[in-house]
């Protein structure tokens, strides 16, 4: 939980101001809202994935003559294994695909928006 607290501290604030870089002041509520439908579906969806996930490893266990405790715990063990795989992943592509845009003064600029538009 510390981490998961540190984590998105840390990277909410950056990932928002990067999604809203590129809005019009006219569409700056339509991409606030998209950005938060998609973290709450996608933290919803994963969350799915990763209990089916478990539940079928844990049930795939007990077919074959394990005990309760042991198949459930290989089951979130392995639905853990494969969420920490998927953060790897993400923070490779994060750092292959970020690297080598523009520069954090200018990702960071304050924007001027004519008032008239």
């Amino acid at each position: 939980m510390a981490l998961l607290g540190l984590g998105g501290g840390l990277s909410f604030p950056a990932l928002t101001m990067m999604a809203m870089a590129g809005a019009q002041p006219s569409e700056s509520g339509l991409a606030s809202d998209l950005l938060n439908t998609t973290g709450q579906v996608g933290a919803a969806f994963g969350l799915a994935v990763l209990a089916t996930l478990a539940g079928a490893r844990s049930l795939n266990l007990i077919l074959q003559g394990a005990n309760l405790q042991l198949a459930l715990t290989d089951g979130y063990h392995f639905a853990w294994l494969l969420a920490a795989c998927v953060v790897v992943v993400t923070l490779a592509l994060a750092v292959v695909l970020l690297r080598g845009g523009e520069s954090a003064e200018a990702a960071t600029a304050p924007v001027e928006w004519d008032a008239a538009a």
